[in-house]
């Protein structure tokens, strides 16, 4: 099934709409959202982490937030993160929106990120989470003070997006 995704302007205003795969072919600018669920174990600050699935057709295999995605036409932030969260990591959390950044990046095989990205901060209330296998390959609680640093293992917009988030905590 083919997916659009919301063309917008550089102040996040509706444009129109693309097909995903196209707008990432062109570097279409369009609204997009990451998700981080966070957790107190003890003193620590603990975030959700997903290994992306191999077959994503971008940034396959690399690390990143707890999920991402975009809203569908008609949509707002919070519903489709709400959504996407439970599609990709099984479970649900109340989500509160932390801010928003404009990023480009050239990625491989092709694709190009040209995302108004809304970060969203939860907190973890025990669900059992069931990652959804076509599209996380793992996941895993990392400690936010010590996170592993090299960035060729996470995805483009993992850094900045944490950073928008871990300030809203």
């Amino acid at each position: 099934m083919k997916e659009n995704v919301i063309l917008v302007n550089e102040q996040d205003q509706a444009i129109g709409q693309s097909e995903k795969h196209r707008a990432h072919e062109l570097g279409l600018c369009h609204r997009a959202f990451s998700v981080f669920v966070f957790r107190r174990v003890d003193q620590r600050l603990e975030v959700l982490l997903q290994k992306r699935q191999v077959t994503k057709y971008h940034s396959a295999g690399l690390w990143t937030n707890t999920c991402c995605g975009h809203p569908r036409p008609g949509e707002t932030i919070v519903v489709a993160a709400e959504r996407r969260l439970r599609e990709e990591m099984g479970f649900s959390v109340f989500l509160t929106e932390a801010g928003v950044f404009h990023y480009q990046a050239s990625l491989h095989e092709n694709m190009i990120e040209n995302e108004i990205d809304h970060v969203l901060i939860g907190l973890y209330n025990d669900e059992i989470i069931e990652p959804n296998e076509k599209e996380v390959a793992k996941c895993r609680w990392a400690d936010i003070k010590t996170l592993p640093t090299p960035a060729e293992k996470y995805t483009i917009w993992f850094e900045r997006a944490l950073q928008i988030a871990f300030r809203a905590c």
